[in-house]
């Protein structure tokens, strides 16, 4: 499990106006080796074939269930299954028959790089954008040491979490730090706010575990 918690400081169901949001935390964290990547669900042939029309750099999975493949060797089993570059999807509708949702993704872009034509593209699917590697200042005057590895942004799309696994009508911008949990209570939210602050937002729901 990931030794981060986010924390919901912003929510629109304008996308771009979510994006446009984001951007003013990720800048505030930004480096010069900071990455963003994406990742979403597809629930329709048409939608799938879409997304790798607009973003062709992106890689698909057919869903399976658990147990379909057990004891196959991994090089036996449907390519669309194991994971397809844009170009490499089935040709043949055929080939979707039970593999939708299929998810799609993108890691260790640069930033600015897949932002926008993401969100023009991601329609009422679940999704998300996420930027990493980004650094949050010291606040010696708060008790803030300052956060690299754990300091990230991450915008949902139609849904609250990222498990994505409830969907919603609005979208959600989340600002990640580190956990530190002292006699129940999570010390640093109160940096998450600090953080929030810094661009105009705050804090608007509880913490989520990642």
């Amino acid at each position: 499990m990931s030794n981060d918690v986010a924390y919901p400081v912003f929510r629109t169901p304008d996308p771009v106006l979510a994006l446009n949001t984001a951007r003013r935390l990720v800048e505030f964290g930004r480096r010069e080796y900071s990455e963003v990547s994406a990742y979403a669900e597809f629930s329709s042939v048409a939608e799938v074939r879409r997304v790798a029309e607009l973003m062709p750099g992106g890689w698909f999975c057919g869903a399976s269930e658990i147990e379909e493949f057990a004891g196959v060797p991994f090089e036996d089993q449907p390519p669309f299954v194991v994971g397809v570059p844009a170009a490499g999807l089935p040709a043949e509708e055929s080939a979707f028959e039970g593999r939708l949702p299929a998810e799609w993704g993108v890691s260790d872009c640069p930033i600015g790089s897949i932002e926008d034509v993401f969100t023009s593209a991601i329609g009422p699917s679940m999704g998300e954008i996420h930027w990493d590697s980004l650094q949050w200042p010291p606040v010696p005057e708060e008790g803030f040491h300052g956060e690299s590895k754990h300091a990230e942004v991450t915008l949902l799309f139609n849904t609250h979490t990222r498990y994505a696994n409830e969907p919603a009508d609005d979208h959600t911008v989340l600002v990640h730090v580190r956990s530190a949990v002292f006699d129940g209570r999570q010390r640093n939210e109160p940096y998450a706010h600090w953080l929030a602050a810094q661009v105009g937002l705050t804090v608007i729901g509880p913490a989520q575990r990642n």
